[in-house]
């Protein structure tokens, strides 16, 4: 189908943040009044739908929509099942009649068993004209569990809202989590029936530790502002934590430090669920657990295992054990675990049976899965979760209803205490080809990630394949996409990698010509068939423009290139009566002396300096300063994706980035 925009381009203006990109700052433009859909996918009925009059989507809608699609699209691969559509319309407070949905579900069946995200919107465009619109979004005030939020969008006049589960789930989480942290004391333990939740996010330490918790050593505790909390040192934080967030790749751009202070609950939900995701899914990965390979197919490779993504190994995991205990598959962790029969077995099979020397073995009753009621025995079997110390995220009705985000986090929870996989011996495996993720993937990884592209990247060459996340970074840097020459899922199995190829070459075309990259030797088949070499190539210039643009942007389109960079660096050094630097492969970067010098020039005082060895450094001494230098920049709120590890070994890509967010926050304070 012709796309009026980037698919995945939506959010609000965001004025907190000072590294956001320019045109993220900028309202999005509405959609047109008319859309004609024409797409081969879609049905005569869900054509006639889409077409009828259609109404234009704000930017506000879009992303509700959004997060409608991603609950009900567990897995993240862009897909839900025509199964799936009528918990979708509820996900999205649209009340449509079950004959409509039927009618739609019939049409579906016709042409794909699939929905994309595109072709759903598009949907909804068609429903907002038609009597449906009376009940468009009314829905919210009457859904179990949904809490209507005071004030509306500007934009749209929409209310947002949020999940009173999920706000009970994170608090009974973080109760937990953070219960013997000193620091935490002021706020914890909160109450899941009130807003204790919304209340403690407001000084950013919870959300410090929190991201912490996930990501370790994400933020540097020393420069965590923890008593005599002022309005300006809670600023501070607050841009710690969010800038922090979006390093290890939670997508902020539509949250700002004044959300967080002001507990608006659905953006803090929103926050703090992508931070708990990634912790939950930090070791659900081939190259961090090799016992995974257990979950090989017959006639899958090593490779096919790789490219799952964390949601798909999880529900590969569970179904491997109920096939063990003798049980039928589970297709999700929503509609197909309500009764919570496969979860019965699935602890069961997990449970510690004693096999491992000091390990106790723990015995699940399965009495309670005779129970004839719902949520009665969805409370037996949490109980005998409760025994495994996993009853975290859910509570009865929660299984019951097949809260699919709680669901999923229940059993990654379960998968991290209890996998009871063993990794295979005597088979032919090239373990050597199981690489774990270097220190420049995952700051591409986590860089691609904050901004929001969609799919998520899991596996940095798996998941860019097809090239549709490439050309979400396109027009992140102002280079026009031309989507109609862009092959979109789903493929045909015969043509699926002759498309990914052809998207792959537009994108290296792209490259050349309106970007000006310098991709000699790089070749669309390079980008598809994950050469690291040329791939990283590709994805270190995005990365530099993208920042170099936002520096222009600054500097009213003047051009900005390295010495550029050095230049304003060293006048601000030399202003502060501090040392200079030669360029970024000045060795004295290791240290991080000039890093937190510039700190300091921008922010006055801000350096704690007597934290800080400056003389005769030792390896771990110099990442002890570069661990402080890259969260002080952050707190002062430049967004900065480099690693402490980049300052130490002088990584001459990645330190202009750290001076380059340095010069953009030093602009914005001149």
């Amino acid at each position: 189908m012709p796309q009026q925009q980037n698919p995945v381009e939506s959010g609000k203006e965001n004025t907190q943040q000072p590294d956001g990109p320019p045109e993220e700052r900028k309202r999005h433009p509405p959609l047109p009044e008319t859309i004609v859909v024409t797409s081969l996918s879609l049905g005569p009925l869900l054509i006639q739908v889409a077409n009828m009059a259609t109404q234009p989507i704000s930017a506000e809608e879009q992303e509700e929509l959004r997060e409608a699609f991603a609950k009900i699209d567990v897995d993240g691969n862009g897909f839900i099942s025509k199964d799936e559509l009528n918990e979708l319309f509820r996900a999205a407070n649209l009340a449509l009649p079950g004959y409509k949905i039927r009618e739609i579900v019939q049409e579906l069946t016709k042409t794909s068993d699939r929905l994309t995200f595109e072709e759903f919107t598009d949907m909804v465009r068609g429903l907002k004209s038609t009597e449906v619109a009376k009940t468009f979004r009314k829905a919210i005030n009457k859904k179990e569990g949904i809490c209507r939020v005071a004030g509306t969008s500007e934009q749209s006049g929409a209310q947002h809202s949020y999940s009173e589960e999920e706000k009970v789930a994170f608090v009974n989480w973080i109760n937990k989590a953070l219960e013997k942290d000193p620091d935490c004391k002021h706020v914890l333990p909160m109450d899941p029936d009130n807003d204790d939740l919304f209340t403690a996010m407001g000084d950013g330490i919870v959300l410090c530790k929190m991201i912490n918790l996930s990501v370790p050593d994400t933020i540097d505790e020393r420069t965590i502002n923890k008593k005599k909390l002022t309005p300006f040192t809670i600023q501070e934080n607050l841009n710690l934590a969010l800038n922090s967030a979006s390093a290890i790749g939670c997508h902020v751009v539509n949250i700002g430090a004044e959300d967080l202070k002001e507990g608006r609950q659905h953006l803090v939900l929103g926050l703090l669920w992508q931070v708990i995701k990634i912790g939950l899914f930090a070791d659900i990965e081939l190259s961090r657990n090799e016992a995974l390979i257990a979950l090989l197919r017959d006639g899958e490779s090593l490779e096919d295992l790789m490219k799952l993504s964390p949601e798909e190994l999880l529900l590969r995991w569970a179904n491997y054990h109920l096939e063990e205990a003798g049980c039928g598959k589970i297709n999700n962790f929503s509609s197909e675990i309500k009764d919570s029969k496969a979860y019965y077995n699935l602890l069961n099979q997990v449970a510690p049976k004693g096999d491992e020397e000091g390990i106790p073995p723990i015995a699940i009753d399965m009495s309670g899965i005779k129970e004839k009621e719902d949520l009665k025995r969805a409370e037996c079997m949490l109980d005998q979760a409760d025994r495994l110390g996993c009853r975290q995220f859910v509570m009865p009705a929660d299984v019951v209803r097949g809260n699919p985000k709680l669901n999923l986090a229940f059993v990654a929870n379960l998968f991290n205490k209890y996998p009871a996989l063993k990794k295979p011996e005597n088979q032919d495996i090239d373990w050597s080809s199981i690489e774990g993720e270097t220190r420049e993937e995952r700051t591409f990884r986590n860089w691609m990630n904050s901004l929001g592209v969609n799919p998520r990247v899991n596996h940095l060459y798996a998941d860019i394949d097809d090239a549709l996340v490439i050309f979400q970074l396109y027009e992140k840097i102002k280079v026009p996409v031309d989507w109609d020459r862009v092959n979109k899922p789903p493929y045909s199995k015969l043509g699926s990698n002759m498309k990914k190829l052809e998207n792959c070459n537009y994108a290296v075309e792209l490259g050349k010509k309106e970007a000006k990259f310098s991709l000699v030797g790089i070749a669309g088949q390079d980008l598809n068939a994950g050469n690291r070499t040329l791939t990283l190539a590709l994805l270190w210039q995005l990365m530099r423009r993208y920042t170099l643009n936002i520096l222009e942007d600054l500097g009213d389109g003047q051009k900005v290139v390295d010495d550029t960079i050095v230049s304003w660096v060293n006048q601000t050094l030399t202003h502060a009566e501090k040392g200079t630097i030669s360029s970024f492969k000045d060795m004295s970067i290791s240290t991080s002396m000039p890093v937190l010098d510039l700190i300091d020039a921008i922010q006055p005082g801000s350096i704690r300096y007597d934290l800080l060895k400056t003389e005769d450094l030792t390896e771990e001494e110099k990442l002890n300063n570069a661990k402080y230098a890259i969260s002080m920049a952050r707190k002062i709120g430049a967004r900065v994706y480099a690693l402490p590890e980049d300052l130490v070994e002088v990584k001459p890509k990645m330190v202009m980035t750290v001076f380059a967010c340095l010069m953009a926050r030093g602009m914005r304070r001149a």
